[in-house]
């Protein structure tokens, strides 16, 4: 059992990094997750470790990429706007195979409320040359601290960037946090890193990164850019069968599961529970990987005859996967940021919305 402490969801990050023996962290502040900058200024000089505001989220994500070609455990935090000035860095530690980590906390795009409408753009890639992140979803202070190790964990096993994706309201919450280490497995050896003029591996120097891609000479060796290509897909494919990850309540005798990932499965679970007091069965299904995507275990749901609800605080972004999943199989609907009470209140959706939308959909469907 770790230290118990009582903090909040931004600070939980900056603790879970601890716990993956984080070397450094390069950032800029931006709104709603300045805690988290503010934690790693105050905690990580007096540990020995490095923290570097940046000139602006162009500058952290490029200084996360030279550091990072060193071997070092390194990872920034941003929010939406910050997030789509990385997408040129991004692209490139996704073509030198570069481990870091990336914490969104995302918001309303250009306001500063709370939502949760970054989703496409860090699922599908938002830089050039086909990258793939590997996507993270906590939903609560504990998972912020949690996920963070596991992003560390998945960013070296895979040698790809990984995107721990947050919210607002996960990250301005305050919970008792246990601080731990946790434990992943065994990690492949950094023999790919940079060491220095001095340092050699078998005979090979490996002394910079060339044209933004991998270190000279390639490591391994690929013989053509074709070679390197099928390298990335068959990585890309291992980590799609190896590395799904979801929750489910409540889902096996139910008539309608939602969908939810983050703040919206914790308002979700609350509606669930009020709903099972009146007889309605209804499940969740909570994605913890946004990217893989968990699309077979809703696939199976919709085979065995439930409709679907999906809730996340956007116009709509997820529910895109879940059709996938759901091939026409079964209906879907959707409960996102224009239906809480008051479009104009700037409020959350609150689990009265979700338990009435559920009585809504049932009583529609006898």
């Amino acid at each position: 059992m770790g230290e118990k402490i009582f903090v909040q969801g931004n600070e939980a990050i900056g603790w879970g990094a601890l716990g993956a023996d984080c070397d450094a962290f390069f950032g800029y502040p931006i709104t709603p997750q300045n805690e988290t900058t503010e934690w790693f200024a105050r905690e990580m000089p007096k540990r020995g470790k490095v923290f570097l505001q940046s000139q602006a989220e162009t500058g952290s994500i490029m200084m996360l990429y030279g550091s990072a070609a060193t071997g070092a455990r390194v990872m920034t935090s941003t929010s939406g706007p910050g997030w789509g000035l990385m997408q040129e860095g991004m692209s490139w530690l996704s073509w030198a195979e570069l481990p870091a980590v990336i914490v969104n906390v995302q918001r309303a795009g250009g306001g500063v409320r709370h939502a949760q409408m970054d989703y496409l753009s860090v699922t599908r890639g938002g830089g050039h040359g086909g990258l793939k992140n590997i996507v993270v979803a906590p939903f609560s202070v504990q998972e912020n601290h949690d996920h963070v190790q596991l992003a560390f964990y998945l960013a070296d096993k895979y040698r790809n960037p990984v995107v721990v994706l947050t919210d607002g309201l996960i990250g301005q919450m305050a919970e008792t946090l246990e601080v731990k280490t946790l434990e992943f497995g065994p990690l492949p050896e950094k023999d790919w890193a940079l060491r220095g003029v001095d340092y050699q591996k078998d005979g090979i120097s490996r002394l910079v990164i060339a044209g933004g891609l991998m270190p000279t000479p390639p490591h391994p060796p690929y013989v053509s850019f074709v070679e390197f290509m099928d390298h990335l897909n068959k990585k890309y494919q291992q980590i799609k069968e190896s590395e799904i990850r979801y929750e489910t309540y409540q889902v096996e005798d139910a008539d309608l599961v939602i969908v939810a990932y983050g703040y919206s499965a914790r308002v979700s679970i609350e509606a669930i529970e009020a709903a099972r007091k009146q007889d309605i069965k209804v499940g969740l299904i909570r994605p913890i990987t946004l990217w893989p995507f968990p699309y077979q275990v809703i696939r199976e749901k919709a085979q065995q005859g439930c409709q679907f609800l999906v809730v996340e605080d956007s116009l709509g972004l997820m529910i895109e996967d879940v059709e996938l999943a759901v091939q026409g199989q079964a209906p879907i609907d959707f409960l996102g940021f224009l239906a809480r009470h008051d479009p104009q209140d700037g409020g959350m959706i609150l689990p009265d919305r979700v338990l009435a939308e559920i009585q809504k959909l049932m009583q529609e469907g006898k």
